[in-house]
């Protein structure tokens, strides 16, 4: 049976509209949203459960679980997104305090250049690193980008703008009343940042933080363009297993596990982001 619309009245209150089949609305995007995203993931969670020696079963799962480079790439993945997260929000918080509390010249295109800079390839950032660190670099005799510490720098380098963003519409919130009544009880700047800005920026940060944790999980340009010598992270991994060694239920396997870690932690960001009113 077609629901019903309850529409308000000019002078108050809601009449009844004629039925509207919505159901025929609704239909066609699920369709296409099972064509293009659920049915392919569907295929990666049958394939993981297909091992080569024919039939269902689990058995991929636990060859996986049980082997070591398993269980160093889920580490490699899991220290290197904390890491990389954790080092963007500190540089991103101090970066938007400069921009939104330090008069200078310019302070407004900086801001500006942020939205555009959240439009930029992982892997222009990693070329542009490799001009300073890289084996003909500037400093290349380091080779430091081969390290685990150049991945980490590459991607604090280009994820910093995703923490900075929603922490400069925070900013852009606070009460300039409260900083001067702080500033005017003889407050120093780290105490008023401390007591009146940072708390004021927290959810902002924290929903920043959330989304740039879920992108450092599911990176893989950055770790293969700096050709970082043994980094292998889970995104890593599902190419070694399904382009170098055709281990296909394996790679699958991997990429289940990425992704139920991937929806938990974006579940996570959602959570944050409407808390923090993003």
């Amino acid at each position: 049976m077609a629901e019903v619309v309850r529409r308000p009245r000019a002078g108050g209150g809601w009449s009844r509209s004629s039925p509207r089949p919505y159901r025929w609305v609704v239909l066609p995007p699920v369709l296409l949203l099972g064509l293009f995203f659920l049915y392919p993931l569907a295929l990666v969670v049958q394939q993981s459960l297909q091992p080569d020696t024919g039939g269902t079963s689990l058995q991929p799962y636990a060859d996986v679980f049980a082997s070591e480079s398993f269980r160093n790439a889920l580490w490699t993945t899991v220290w290197i997104a904390v890491s990389s997260t954790v080092g963007c929000m500190v540089l991103g918080f101090v970066l938007a305090l400069v921009i939104a509390f330090v008069p200078f010249p310019g302070a407004k295109a900086v801001a500006r250049f942020i939205d555009v800079y959240l439009s930029f390839p992982s892997f222009l950032i990693t070329l542009a690193l490799l001009f300073i660190y890289g084996t003909t670099g500037i400093i290349g005799s380091f080779e430091f980008l081969a390290t685990p510490w150049g991945v980490l720098l590459a991607e604090v380098t280009y994820f910093t703008p995703f923490v900075m963003r929603p922490v400069l519409a925070a900013f852009s919130q606070v009460d300039g009343a409260q900083i001067e009544a702080a500033s005017s009880l003889g407050a120093r700047a780290p105490r008023i940042v401390r007591q009146v800005i940072l708390p004021e920026a927290l959810p902002a940060l924290a929903a920043g933080g959330s989304l740039v944790l879920v992108l450092c999980l599911n990176e893989f340009g950055i770790v293969l363009f700096t050709g970082a010598k043994g980094v292998t992270t889970l995104p890593m991994l599902v190419y070694s297993k399904a382009i170098l060694e055709s281990d296909y239920p394996g790679a699958c396997v991997v990429a289940v596990v990425n992704v139920l870690i991937s929806v938990g932690l974006y579940g996570l960001y959602r959570v944050v982001s409407r808390r923090a009113g993003a």
